[in-house]
């Protein structure tokens, strides 16, 4: 099973983080052991003094497929849910200002919760979804899926070209601008419109 995810991928995000839009999808990986399942608890790592929430919405892929065709790409997924896309900014500010591959900053163990999977026909158009974040009650993080660079059926696609997917891989489509930092006893709660998803704390 393969976790694969999209950075830069929302134009107001893009914007926060002051980069250009991208030219074709960032595509980075995180393992297996990065997966946080049923509303564990994260525990904040010994090695960053930055640890940020990044609010994404999580596809899985429900059959095998290679060099897909965008106007196919829909057949490919039929499930999906809030994830969290954990990042050690600090380490990930360091090594990319060295021109250095940042994985250890994204793959590190816990740092992909994901929450209730829901099939899509439930969720709405999946070019349309409003999704947020909430933590301690507040909203942190707030978008929708209309604001993306590359649509879900676009990044199956590219995706595609490269790596053979697999039934059960999951895609990270990349965040919305309003990231930022987590800290101890931090309450998160991911919804997909108005259904709450994922709910975990921070330890």
């Amino acid at each position: 099973m393969k976790i694969i995810c999209i950075g830069m991928n929302y134009r107001r995000h893009a914007i926060e983080m002051g980069r250009p839009y991208p030219s074709e999808p960032v595509v980075f990986m995180k393992p297996d052991s990065s997966l946080l399942k049923k509303n564990k608890p994260f525990f904040l790592p010994g090695f960053s003094n930055d640890i940020h929430y990044e609010l994404e919405v999580v596809v899985k892929i429900s059959r095998l497929g290679k060099s897909i065709s965008p106007k196919f790409a829909s057949r490919y997924y039929d499930e999906i849910t809030a994830g969290i896309d954990i990042t050690a900014r600090d380490i990930q500010t360091r090594l990319s200002k060295s021109m250095l591959p940042w994985e250890i900053s994204k793959g590190f163990d816990g740092s992909a919760p994901i929450g209730e999977f829901i099939p899509v026909s439930s969720a709405g158009d999946i070019r349309n979804l409003d999704f947020r974040l909430e933590i301690n009650e507040l909203i942190v993080q707030q978008g929708n899926t209309s604001d993306m660079i590359f649509g879900v059926d676009e990044l199956i696609s590219y995706i595609s070209q490269y790596f053979t997917l697999k039934t059960g891989d999951l895609i990270f489509t990349g965040t919305p601008s309003g990231v930022g930092p987590l800290k101890r006893h931090d309450h998160l709660v991911a919804y997909i419109g108005d259904k709450s998803l994922l709910d975990f704390m921070i330890k």
